[in-house]
């Protein structure tokens, strides 16, 4: 008798068809035997540790062997590049490798510069974990230490170990939104940062303006301040001058009454009446940085408004209801091109929704989002989810859905999360296919346990 045998042959198919074959292996290139295969006997590793002036380098083989007797030291600059390149091309030159895979730490900004002329020249720069350097310095020499020898040495161990992954560089209008995004928020946090001094200025000379005006920032409100910043101004002006400011801006939904409301409201403030000369000062001073950042964001946002239009289907992300023009700057200035992800997961897990698991032998405890990846991106996917279920009736019921069903119901903000991951594939398929959003197709596509 011949006894059976478990070996499996490769599928014919798949051994005729090395295009589809290709394709397979693209989809799980960022894994890490995919990253390990990729270094070959032909392979030149090279260590980078980076600084604000002077960077550090060391090549290795892919066995680990040094090429370099000592750490070549180069400056932050075209010329200091330049013999990175030069040195880099000469151990290729004389050792026969024709492949070059530059690691670097990312510290910062310093990387930025030099990370370019590398892809520019050819050899795609990776990443290594700070937090696996930090770890992995004690292996070979079980000393802490933090040295610019060592350090490179590190680096190209873990890119060999393929523990790297690939950074993101943004170029073409990519990049051009993702710088107007970073300003813009930059604006908005500093028009925040004024708003709450100006409410503080309020809190000491003048309480009782909350009593008429519950946002800061209220047009009416500062128009009036800008003429008379302290509550005794006010009175001076009266009813009818504080109408007539309002009346000469032809400023609507004001008149006679809230005039009357925010003069009784000077009349009884109970505000500081000390260093006067210095409070109006002061507020005039707050007032003018406010409309310079105000009018800066209207700038930012025009500019941001006729670019994000170069970018392939945003109009069909704005057919979304709740889905308007931050909402879809910010998603394509923190992800960049879509194509360069094939599955709505690898999104999912850079903006940190990535579910982590807490389980061990007969232990099953509650899983989280791992926080890890753009914060950015995971805070306005988040607004995004609080918004179509404010807004679509379709996400509403999906909220609902999830945080009512018998088995599993989720807490209103992990509803909110499972929304954003939802927008996520939304927003994948439709930059990346030119689908056109349909509402119906989504409710119908969602699978609910319930009713099977």
């Amino acid at each position: 008798k011949i006894p059976q045998c478990n070996i499996r042959f490769a599928d014919p198919r798949k051994l005729a068809n090395p295009l589809q074959n290709r394709e397979v292996s693209k989809m799980k290139s960022n894994t890490q035997n995919a990253k390990i295969t990729a270094i070959t006997e032909k392979t030149l590793i090279v260590g980078i540790d980076v600084g604000s002036e002077t960077h550090y380098a060391r090549a290795f083989s892919w066995r680990g062997f040094e090429f370099s007797r000592k750490p070549l030291e180069f400056s932050n600059s075209e010329e200091g590049f330049e013999t990175l390149k030069a040195w880099i091309e000469d151990l290729k030159k004389k050792r026969g490798l024709d492949k070059v895979i530059p690691g670097m730490e990312p510290t910062g900004h310093y990387w930025f510069n030099l990370g370019k002329f590398l892809q520019d020249n050819g050899m795609r720069p990776v990443h290594v974990n700070p937090h696996h350097v930090k770890k992995s310095k004690e292996m070979d020499d079980n000393d802490p230490s933090k040295n610019d020898r060592k350090d490179p040495k590190v680096i190209a161990g873990l890119v060999n170990e393929g523990r790297y992954f690939y950074p993101y560089i943004p170029d073409g209008i990519y990049a051009e939104i993702r710088v107007l995004s970073g300003l813009r928020v930059l604006t908005q946090s500093e028009i925040t940062r004024l708003k709450n001094r100006i409410a503080r200025w309020f809190s000491i000379y003048f309480p009782n303006y909350k009593d008429v005006y519950g946002n800061v920032g209220a047009i009416s409100g500062l128009m009036i301040l800008r003429a008379a910043p302290l509550p005794e101004d006010i009175v001076k002006l009266g009813v009818g001058g504080v109408n007539q400011i309002w009346r000469d801006a032809k400023l609507r939904g004001v008149g006679i009454k809230r005039a009357r409301t925010l003069v009784e409201a000077a009349e009884h403030s109970v505000g500081s009446r000390d260093a006067q000369e210095a409070a109006r000062i002061e507020l005039q001073i707050l007032l003018s940085d406010y409309d310079r950042q105000t009018k800066r964001e209207a700038e930012l946002m025009a500019l941001i408004n006729e670019k994000i239009r170069e970018v392939p289907y945003i109009d069909k992300l704005l057919e979304i209801r709740g889905i308007g023009l931050k909402t879809v700057v910010g998603f394509v200035a923190e992800v960049g091109d879509i194509k360069r992800f094939d599955d709505p997961k690898q999104i999912q897990k850079l903006s940190g929704y990535a579910i982590v698991k807490n389980q061990s032998g007969k232990h099953k405890g509650e899983s989280h989002i791992s926080y890890r990846g753009r914060k950015r991106l995971r805070y306005v996917m988040y607004e995004a989810a609080v918004s179509v279920v404010s807004h679509s009736p379709e996400f509403r019921s999906i909220h609902q859905y999830y945080t009512t069903r018998d088995k599993n119901p989720l807490k209103k903000m992990q509803s909110m999360i499972a929304v954003a991951c939802k927008l996520i594939r939304i927003f994948y398929v439709i930059l990346k296919n030119g689908t056109r959003y349909d509402a119906a197709k989504m409710m119908g596509d969602i699978r609910r346990p319930e009713a099977a």
